[in-house]
């Protein structure tokens, strides 16, 4: 792999949460640098949601765990990620990371947005009829 490996399952998305320094900004730049936080953590946190655990607890216990140590969701367990072959090439992760920023500077830069609105779904069907004896009133 050209640029290697990082730990998969959101690790490598949540160990960069430390490059943002919360503490050196204020204001909207400290809201903008809290939305990268939770950004960031929003891929382990939805992981644990999707294998029936609470996202938050899950992405606490990862924070606390030795580095590259992740969510195994197949196990429910912490675990050394890249030890069980779960991991992520570098570069995918980080022009997921790029583009996720660049989709979100162009949204914050544009004035106004085009999108469909979602279709409102009908009643689903009812029974059909049961049959019975016709005739029988």
């Amino acid at each position: 792999l050209e640029e290697g490996i990082v730990p998969g399952g959101g690790v490598a998305l949540l160990n960069a949460v430390s490059s943002v320094k919360l503490d050196t900004y204020e204001g909207d730049e400290r809201t903008g640098a809290a939305i990268i936080v939770r950004a960031l953590e929003e891929a382990l946190r939805q992981l644990a949601y999707n294998a029936g655990l609470e996202g938050s607890v899950i992405v606490d216990q990862v924070r606390r765990a030795k580095k590259g140590q992740g969510l195994n969701v197949d196990t429910g367990e912490i675990e050394d990620l890249v030890a069980k072959g779960i991991i992520d090439p570098t570069m995918v992760t980080r022009s997921a990371l790029q583009n996720a920023a660049s989709i979100a500077k162009n949204i914050l830069t544009t004035e106004a947005i085009v999108a469909e609105a979602p279709e409102k779904a009908g009643a689903g069907g009812g029974m059909p009829d049961m049959g019975g004896m016709g005739g029988m009133m």
